[in-house]
């Protein structure tokens, strides 16, 4: 099953960040969406990844993960 897991940021620098930090664990990036707007970033991945990409988010300090 796919999960969307949305990270909050305070700024784009972290967001890009966490989001190079996504693609080098082997998340692909067209699995990953940038909201500028929201400062958020959602990737779209199998239950089973949860985990990773919720530590991976949290090293970035977000505002939230949900």
């Amino acid at each position: 099953m796919t999960e969307t897991v949305t990270g909050r940021f305070d700024s784009l620098l972290k967001i890009r960040n966490a989001q190079e930090d996504l693609i080098g664990t082997g998340i692909p990036q067209e699995k990953i969406f940038v909201d500028e707007d929201a400062n958020e970033l959602k990737v779209l991945i199998p239950s089973t990844a949860k985990p990773e990409v919720v530590e991976i988010l949290k090293r970035h300090n977000p505002l939230r993960v949900t």
